[in-house]
């Protein structure tokens, strides 16, 4: 796969993804400057967890994003549909939990998490509406829902620098220290088809969650989105209909 859009085949990219697993935190340091080390953090705070409570990371890969939530006594399930990333991130770390499972199908039952996080991941799911939807069917009512994704620098001079960094930079440096540079292909193009930071803020919304808001970092070049889910009062207060029409919806695996 060396081609994006926001419809994408998880076969192929699982695969693409089993294929880079050895080095995709190596190249990820390289191609963002040391940066993700510092999203990831922020992310951590946004999260907010604590002890005694479950967190779930989705697209967790092999499990560099979970590891800040273990190494702080919380309870925290790596969850990735490539089997190569959990593979490496079980030898590396076999105290975290490592699940495999598609964001659009996911194998826990409703309200299991108190906060559910996503980085860098929503973007490579083939319905990332019905990803959201799923997340909040597995967050607790009033639980947190966390997404740090690519977006678009909102300097106009600085996105067109990136945009031509993505384009011609990233693919040529990836060629040197990975073992598939088609695969950054693949990621330059999906992230410039990937929608802005208010249309993302607008899926979130539509899907069930409230309370959205985001914090953009790096000039825009990525954006961490928080919401919440309605809590129990919040659903009775929608009234008879509208909560028969919540329960309908959910579904136990």
């Amino acid at each position: 796969m060396n081609r994006a859009s926001l419809e994408k085949r998880p076969d192929e990219v699982a695969a693409m993804f089993d294929d880079v697993a050895p080095k995709y935190d190596l190249v990820n340091d390289v191609l963002s400057m040391g940066q993700t080390r510092r999203w990831r953090r922020i992310v951590v705070d946004a999260v907010g967890a604590e002890r005694g409570q479950k967190v779930l990371d989705l697209a967790a890969g092999t499990g560099t994003s979970s590891e800040p939530y273990a190494d702080a006594g919380i309870h925290v399930v790596a969850c990735d549909f490539s089997l190569g990333m959990l593979r490496v991130g079980k030898r590396r770390r076999p105290d975290i939990d490592f699940v495999a499972g598609d964001a659009t199908n996911l194998p826990f039952a409703d309200n299991s998490f108190d906060a559910v996080t996503i980085s860098f991941g929503l973007r490579n799911v083939s319905d990332p509406k019905l990803a959201l939807r799923e997340m909040l069917r597995v967050t607790k009512p009033g639980g947190r829902m966390v997404i740090a994704e690519f977006s678009q620098p909102t300097f106009a001079p600085w996105r067109t620098v990136y945009t031509e960094y993505l384009m011609r930079a990233l693919p040529a440096i990836a060629s040197k220290i990975s073992s598939n540079p088609d695969s950054y292909v693949y990621l330059a193009e999906s992230i410039r088809a990937w929608p802005n930071q208010d249309q993302l803020a607008e899926w979130i919304t539509g899907e069930g969650w409230q309370a959205a808001a985001y914090r953009n970092l790096s000039g825009g070049i990525v954006a961490v989105h928080r919401a919440t889910k309605p809590g129990r009062e919040d659903v009775a207060n929608t009234g008879a209909q509208a909560s028969l029409k919540h329960q309908s919806s959910r579904r136990t695996l």
